[in-house]
Parts: structure tokens; sequence; C-alpha cells
């Protein structure tokens, strides 16, 4: 088994030299903050200043206006942090953002309700088959599995994520 996974392993890197690093869809460049634009349903990775790549997404299932309350199937709009990695989601991976903020909390508090948590950057629900095409979630970020492959290897926590109308 050690031997073929090897191989394996040989066998990629020798493709991926051979060909263009777009076509092999690598970003050259450090990703230093996460950019999602709401309205545009796409996440940008930006590194020095530049979108090095931008991914379609998926939101809440009710996406105009910022997350306020638990339930309300918004996202949240505003300035936070990837602040934590699952491995074991009950989604093809999943990348945590650190909603509710102290403001967040307070704004709900305000109102007597509840801010919600638990908002993340993820794949398609395991056992799912394909891609779901309209805004599904409960307020997280959604992308194909391929995306969160790729978003999950190059995205550190700690990393900011700008999150806008």
């Amino acid at each position: 088994m050690q031997d073929f996974t090897r191989r394996a392993f040989i066998g990629a890197a020798v493709s991926l030299l051979v060909l263009p690093a777009e076509a092999r869809g690598l970003i050259s460049g450090r990703v230093d903050r996460i950019q999602v634009r709401k309205a545009q349903r796409q996440l940008d990775l930006v590194g020095q200043g530049r979108v090095l790549k931008s991914y379609e997404i998926r939101l809440g299932a009710r996406p105009v206006g910022p997350k306020r309350f638990q339930s309300d199937m918004r996202t949240p709009e505003g300035a936070y942090r990837i602040d934590r990695r699952n491995p074991r989601s009950a989604f093809h991976l999943s990348l945590g953002v650190s909603y509710p903020t102290p403001e967040d909390r307070a704004y709900a508090a305000s109102r007597g309700r509840a801010p919600g948590g638990e908002i993340f950057i993820h794949g398609q629900p395991n056992g799912h088959r394909g891609t779901i095409r309209r805004d599904w979630t409960r307020g997280c970020i959604a992308v194909s599995n391929a995306d969160m492959d790729e978003i999950w290897r190059l995205v550190p926590v700690g990393c900011p994520i700008h999150i806008h109308a």
C-alpha cells in the first residue's frame, strides 16, 4: 500500500510540473484575506492586494441583508476571521467564521434575541451528489466540493474575511 501511495504521489507531482499554473488551478501568492460579495455570489481569495482566485458561492436561504438573529437564514456582513477548521463537518470540510462578534451579540441582545452562530465556509452536504445551485444554507457560505478542497488548502486559521452586501 505504501508503494502505491508513493507512486501515486510522484505521478501527481510530475503531472503538476508539466501543466502551466493556470491549467492546474494553482494560485501563485499567499492568501492574506477573503472577500465575499453576496450580491455577486462570489468569494475571492486575495493576496498582496490582488484577487488570486474567485469562486461561485451560495448563501443563506434569505440572502438579502445581514445576519442579525438565530434562524434568520441570512449570511453575516462585516469583518470577521477564519477561526477554526472542521474536517469532520456534516458538509465537505468547513472553515469557521468568527460570527458573532461582540457587536453582533449586543445588537441581538438589545432586541431580546440570540445572534445565532456556527457560520462556516463549506462544501456540499456529505453524501450529496453534485452542487446545489440555489441559496440553501442556514447562513453559511457554500461552494462546490472541488472548490472547498482548494480553499481548505490555501486559507489559514486567522485569515481575515470581509463579507459585503
